[in-house]
């Protein structure tokens, strides 16, 4: 095990800054059990990409990106289990060696299994990514672990927990044969693609729609499954195309300061970058997963019941279309689409749901991007849920009315956690956790 004393953690786009007193990196479980017994209050990071504040801000804090094996797989029931610091492209490749797939994949590849899990990570027309969990072990506060099954209830409320139950030590994820995605590509106007998504839903194994604010039009992508040896006519586009980070960074490098340049810049960038056609295979990770996220960004994520989505969308689109409104939003918002499952902090728990994200790409002034405020405020109006490992105000008496089982997770957490051990002071805001029962400290 090692050990740093007296340093300052920053997430990735240096928008969070925290200091401590001790930073550990293990390579055991028994590692993990220790540290986790021996300090009062503690967190616990990997890559460091999510935009909430919830992985610092304690005196102690836990690096688990090296407590990343993968022990073992069961080729049989088509099973793996890694320990939860393996970064998520390194349990893809690893899978898709020996034929395997996990049916729903983030839009990144670069984040940790834990963080992915505690934070909800999606991808589009299936299910959470911590819906295919098959088992795991859990390092509770007093450092003593317990393992849980999929026939287990508390596994729906681990599932997606924020890291406030435990530490997630390792995990068996249930996977399905490997297959190829013979995925399209085009721009749509955004009075065809929003009437086509339950049929496209219905039709395609993927769908996901790319929506350029101020433009009037989507971008959007479908996946049919096909025999791998199936001949297509690959189409990757114009070479320009993998300059569009950088068109954007200088497009909008003063849209904090005029936030009006936003709507101009949509328009060159949709014109230069997304009018497009484009055609290529590939099995899902390769044909879906981006491998790297490139550029800081800021971002939220809100979600909705998909048959609410057309309402969201038209007063959305109208609010921000105001130009009295400084809620100009950078291109493209995401919108995805996710099925309903039974996780107590799922977006979808026991419904359907669609996902829209919202990014700043100047994550330093993300403070007074007006955006975000703008759709938190309109999906909060529908019921609407934030994703976990995003920015969003809303805290515990408004989780309390769009989480169903918002309180049953409160009671569980001050019972595994009474002293407050995994909370930082972000967290205890979110829940309104009572005071701990004694003051922190931290052991060498």
């Amino acid at each position: 095990m090692e050990q740093k004393k007296n340093g300052t953690w920053v997430s990735w786009n240096e928008n969070l800054k925290h200091d401590y007193k001790s930073l550990y990196k293990v390579t055991t479980e028994e590692e993990l059990r220790e540290v986790i017994a021996s300090n009062d209050k503690i967190r616990f990071f990997g890559n460091k990409q999510s935009s909430a504040d919830i992985a610092a801000g304690t005196s102690a804090l836990l690096d688990m990106k090296s407590y990343n094996k993968i022990v073992s797989y069961d080729y049989n029931a088509k099973t793996i289990t890694v320990e939860s610091g393996v970064i998520l492209g390194d349990l893809l490749e690893a899978i898709e060696k020996v034929g395997w797939c996990i049916p729903c994949l983030p839009d990144i590849n670069t984040i940790t299994i834990g963080g992915a899990l505690a934070t909800g990570t999606h991808g589009t027309s299936g299910k959470l990514l911590s819906e295919y969990i098959d088992s795991c072990r859990l390092v509770l506060a007093d450092g003593s672990v317990k393992e849980i099954n999929k026939e287990d209830e508390l596994l729906n409320a681990v599932k997606v927990s924020l890291g406030m139950l435990g530490v997630l030590s390792t995990v068996t994820f249930q996977c399905e044969p490997e297959y190829t995605l013979h995925i399209k590509e085009r721009p749509e106007n955004d009075n065809q693609w929003l009437p086509k998504v339950q049929e496209r839903l219905k039709k395609h194994a993927f769908l996901r729609v790319l929506w350029l604010p101020h433009t009037n039009n989507g971008y959007v992508i479908t996946g049919d499954k096909i025999n791998p040896d199936t001949e297509i006519t690959e189409n990757l586009g114009p070479k320009f195309l993998k300059h569009r980070r950088t068109a954007s960074k200088i497009l909008y490098k003063y849209s904090h300061v005029f936030p009006w340049i936003t709507a101009v810049a949509n328009k060159l960038l949709y014109r230069g970058f997304f009018s497009s056609k484009k055609e290529h295979k590939g099995s899902l990770y390769q044909a879906t997963v981006t491998k790297s996220r490139g550029s800081t960004l800021e971002l939220a994520e809100w979600t909705v019941g998909l048959s609410k989505f057309p309402q969201v969308f038209a007063e959305l689109k109208e609010e921000i279309n105001k130009w009295s409104n400084n809620s100009f939003i950078h291109i493209p918002m995401d919108v995805r689409f996710v099925q309903k499952d039974e996780a107590w902090l799922s977006y979808a728990y026991n419904e359907d749901i669609v996902t829209m994200g919202c990014v700043s790409r100047n994550a330093a002034t993300a403070d007074t991007y007006e955006a975000f405020k703008t759709v938190e405020n309109i999906f909060l109006k529908y019921g609407g849920r934030p994703h976990w490992g995003k920015r969003f105000a809303a805290k515990d008496a408004q989780l309390s009315k769009i989480y169903p089982k918002w309180e049953d997770f409160k009671d569980l957490r001050a019972e595994l956690d009474p002293t407050n051990k995994f909370l930082n002071p972000y967290l205890a805001k979110l829940v309104n956790a009572k005071k701990a029962v004694h003051a922190e400290k931290s052991v060498a």
